[in-house]
């Protein structure tokens, strides 16, 4: 069952805040997304979990140190073969560095500063960061008291 059918990617994703800023990176030249500014993300390698791949991608990209609050959602990319776990993060320590590969620029900015760039901006990043400033979102929490533990489990 399954066999020669194709898998899905998982790709993960952070929104990391900082007081009321948002951590965002430009994708550097090469890259599908090039020139335009989006929140950390990638993929998550085999045996990784994903809250730690999102975590791991984020220090990759942007060179920050970020703790996950909480699983703020799912995205269905189907026509990729791909699905996206998306965390919402809080800043534990860095300063945003771009890693000169994936990603060319990076900083916290407030949305009024990023527009003020004039430069594109993801369209699906753009629509999450928006709701979760204004708080239009559910977030799941981890539970640390789950059997798998320190692996974390979101209900």
């Amino acid at each position: 069952m399954g066999r020669g059918l194709p898998r899905w990617v998982l790709c993960v994703g952070t929104v990391v805040l900082r007081g009321d800023r948002v951590l965002w990176v430009r994708q550097a030249k090469g890259h599908s997304l090039e020139g335009q500014w989006s929140i950390p993300w990638g993929l998550a390698d085999v045996g990784e979990g994903a809250e730690e791949a999102a975590v791991r991608e984020t220090l990759e990209e942007a060179g920050v140190r970020a703790e996950v609050r909480g699983l703020l959602g799912v995205q269905n990319l189907r026509n990729e073969g791909w699905v996206a776990l998306v965390y919402l993060c809080h800043h534990l320590q860095g300063d945003p560095v771009p890693d000169g590969r994936e990603t060319d620029a990076a900083g916290y900015f407030l949305m009024q500063e990023l527009e003020a760039l004039g430069e594109p901006i993801e369209v699906w990043c753009e629509w999450l960061v928006r709701r979760v400033l204004s708080g239009e979102y559910h977030l799941t929490p981890p539970l640390l008291d789950n059997p798998y533990n320190p692996r974390m489990a979101f209900l």
